[in-house]
């Protein structure tokens, strides 16, 4: 079998899978160009239609942000660490006040 590892895993990468997909598209293009893999893995995530509505949606936007964010450097890795810091600082601002209103709900003095 070709791409498959010993434990069953697909070793193959997106961009090779997305090559494959658009073929068509790739004529005359070196398969292992990085250029014409980038063209590929965009081609994948431009036909990638996922609802944005649901959690997995939310989910794969999470992916495709880390995976942008560690491709980048300079400024633009610096804008991805602190909008990621921004991000943790409110989850963890919100949920610090939901234990605090729930142990002064239970914990509160009963007028």
């Amino acid at each position: 079998m070709e791409g498959v590892a010993e434990h069953g895993r697909n070793e193959e990468g997106p961009a090779r899978r997305a090559g494959r997909r658009f073929e068509d598209d790739l004529v005359g293009l070196d398969p292992h160009d990085p250029e014409a893999r980038a063209f590929a893995e965009h081609l994948d995530r431009m036909e990638h239609a996922t609802p944005r509505y649901t959690v997995e949606g939310y989910l794969d936007g999470v992916q495709n942000f880390a995976e942008s964010a560690n491709r980048v450097t300079g400024h633009r890795r610096l804008v991805a660490i602190l909008v990621v810091g921004l991000i943790l600082l409110g989850v963890l601002y919100t949920v610090w006040e939901a234990l605090l209103f729930i142990l002064g709900t239970f914990l509160g003095a009963g007028g």
